[in-house]
């Protein structure tokens, strides 16, 4: 490492890897406290220090079709991160998930000779895992978030770090269960349904119609059931009330306490997606929904070689958490999956014993920390 002071420009184009980034780049000022963050994410990076150059809230976008409506902004914001990286000459351009953009700008350092940490490996066993090598040639190092994913690039001779997933870290409610029923008002008496949509704008207008339309099966089959949504940081009041005004229920929106939301809930209906995963955390028995546009999924259907997308049925490899895809998506199948879980023991047993599982495959975490240690080694050793 050179006698000034770093400078480490990171990119993150959505929601997850906005948190991710920025917890990475709190625990590296620990280690690191001259060290300097540029580059593209948005408000949970800029609260923990990082300069951006464009806030990426806009461009969080999942799918073929999406991603079309919005090239003309996706490649205006590739462009502002090449002109920084000519501009500052980091000494390292970490690139978090958001896979195709950040090959771009990883390829594009990496012909100017900056060095390129690539945070949250695409899902090559998922995708085309001939990429693995398209990858390598753009990366100086991978850090994958889930143990089976190193041999996929060491078959390669790309090189790999497991540093663990960063969410089991995260996991952790603000209260006790019992703080959070007393602060949400909610009768400990009767069971709790949390309604998750998604963190991009597109899944909530996706997700949500389905999952109030459910919500309102519920209510009329059990009209003691309460239901809580947690409100992503990137959905902004007016998208959600859009959706919110149409439903009758007394449905509380809950702001920035996601984990203490989900550990109140005794069954969720969630996107696909990391929390999935961080309510397999959690152990609250769930459902998982996802629609894309139909172009999307059918491009997917050609492309994709595994049997789930779930995280936790993927971790798992079986279902212990069902899966309504597309077509399969309907309210009364959400409804009815959800009383399932509620009313069937052995059923919801079932589904808790897998969750437990998920989270002692993932380890006891330091995920973060062993990905800031990463940074400073990427740091230290010359190219």
């Amino acid at each position: 490492m050179s006698a000034h002071s770093p400078t480490v420009v990171f990119s993150a184009g959505e929601a997850s890897g906005d948190q991710h980034a920025a917890h990475v780049f709190e625990a590296l000022k620990q280690r690191l406290p001259s060290v300097r963050g540029l580059g593209m994410g948005a408000s949970r990076m800029q609260q923990a220090g990082i300069e951006l150059a464009y806030d990426s809230s806009g461009i969080g976008v999942i799918g073929l079709v999406e991603v079309l409506k919005h090239y003309a902004e996706i490649r205006r914001a590739l462009k502002i991160m090449q002109a920084l990286l000519l501009k500052q000459r980091p000494d390292l351009l970490v690139c978090v998930d958001y896979k195709e953009f950040n090959l771009k700008l990883a390829k594009f350092a990496k012909a100017h000779g900056i060095k390129v940490l690539f945070y949250v490996s695409p899902q090559v066993w998922a995708w085309r895992p001939g990429r693995v090598e398209t990858y390598g040639r753009a990366i100086d190092m991978m850090a994958v978030i889930f143990p089976f994913e190193t041999a996929y690039y060491a078959a390669k001779q790309v090189p790999v770090r497991y540093v663990g997933h960063p969410s089991v870290d995260k996991v952790k409610p603000l209260r006790s269960r019992a703080e959070d029923q007393l602060l949400y008002g909610l009768n400990p008496q009767h069971a709790v349904v949390g309604i998750l949509p998604g963190s991009r704008s597109n899944e909530i207008r996706r997700m949500l119609p389905v999952m109030l339309k459910a919500a309102e099966a519920l209510h009329q089959q059990r009209p003691e059931l309460q239901f809580l949504l947690p409100q992503a940081d990137s959905i902004s009041d007016a998208v959600l009330e859009t959706f919110m005004q149409q439903c009758h229920l007394p449905i509380k929106v809950i702001k920035q306490q996601a984990y203490d939301v989900i550990q109140c809930c005794d069954a969720i209906m969630t996107t696909s997606g990391t929390a999935s995963l961080e309510i397999a955390l959690l152990g609250v028995p769930m459902v998982i929904g996802y629609r894309l546009s139909t172009l999307t999924y059918w491009l997917g259907r050609l492309l994709v070689n595994i049997k789930f997308i779930g995280l936790p049925n993927i971790i798992a490899g079986r279902g212990i958490v069902r899966e309504l895809i597309q077509d399969e998506l309907t309210a009364k199948n959400l409804s009815e999956e959800i009383l399932r879980l509620l009313q069937d023991g052995h059923h919801r047993e079932a589904c808790l014993a897998g969750l437990q599982e998920v989270k002692t495959q993932l380890g006891d975490g330091g995920g973060t920390a062993k990905m800031a240690d990463l940074i400073v080694e990427l740091l230290t050793v010359r190219n």
